[in-house]
């Protein structure tokens, strides 16, 4: 695949215009012109659902799914960076999702690594840094586990974009490790705050999820980043993820710049009006 293939066109579709230009910053104003517009997320997470589904309705095996949504995940990947998302995080294969039929598991795995061989080139030219959330089950193939540390490795200085892809994770098992870290280091109980908590998490570093697409109109959380993704805004678009393009990526963003994102406060009382 050439970057010329890795293009999207980013400003309309066959459809017609596009949603209106995201632009990072306070100085973008909204569609009235009455106020800033709110500012692109800083960190983006998708759950890429209906893999499955694509093919099925293709009378395809489900592994055609998996392969199809191979060229969703670049052009998100470019999508996000070109928009100036800060952090994204992909959701490419749960600690449950090892109940799947062999198979398709022994098929994602030959896939996964497949497609991070492949693309590691383009995201070290791209100055994306690439992390992979998980990744603790026996399972997983040696083979694949160091092409992921390789990835890692190669792009650790890149100071761009970052690109986590969740991998055998769980949310819970995140928080119980975090549980199990602080308890170690001798932190006394009432001296444990959420922040300090959030340091034992992998990668702490990493800001609180702003944005969650859960593609394929399910909506549910899945067990993916559950502390991170504490006071994210959602948006389930119906398309599945394997015909999820650009535009529609640039739609959620549009989406969550109109949210009004109170986190449990009241907006400020306007011509004496009493908040609601």
């Amino acid at each position: 695949m050439s970057d010329q293939d890795l293009a999207m066109p980013y400003a309309a579709t066959e459809d017609g215009p596009g949603p209106e230009p995201l632009r990072a910053g306070p100085g973008v104003r909204g569609r009235d012109g009455g106020g800033p517009a709110r500012a692109v997320p800083r960190h983006v997470a998708c759950v890429m659902d209906g893999n499955g589904r694509w093919a099925q309705r293709r009378s395809l095996p489900r592994t055609e799914g998996h392969r199809a949504a191979e060229t969703t995940v670049i052009d998100i990947i470019e999508a996000a960076r070109a928009a100036g998302v800060e952090w994204l995080s992909l959701y490419a294969f749960s600690t449950e999702n090892w109940n799947r039929p062999g198979t398709e598991v022994d098929y994602l795995m030959r896939l996964v690594r497949r497609v991070v061989r492949k693309h590691a080139p383009l995201l070290l030219a791209r100055g994306i840094r690439c992390r992979f959330l998980g990744v603790a089950d026996p399972r997983i193939p040696r083979e694949l586990a160091r092409d992921f540390d390789d990835l890692a490795t190669l792009t650790a200085d890149n100071r761009g974009m970052t690109l986590t892809v969740a991998f055998d994770h769980g949310g819970r098992r995140d928080i119980v490790e975090a549980a199990r870290s602080l308890i170690r280091s001798g932190t006394p109980a009432d001296q444990v705050t959420e922040r300090i908590f959030a340091d034992h998490l992998p990668f702490p570093d990493t800001p609180d999820v702003d944005l969650v697409i859960r593609t394929s109109g399910e909506q549910r959380i899945s067990n993916f980043m559950l502390w991170q993704v504490a006071y994210a805004e959602w948006v389930f678009p119906e398309v599945l993820w394997p015909d999820f393009r650009a535009p529609d990526f640039l739609t959620c963003l549009h989406t969550y710049r109109c949210r009004d994102r109170r986190f449990g406060g009241v907006p400020p009382r306007t011509n004496g009006d009493h908040p609601s």
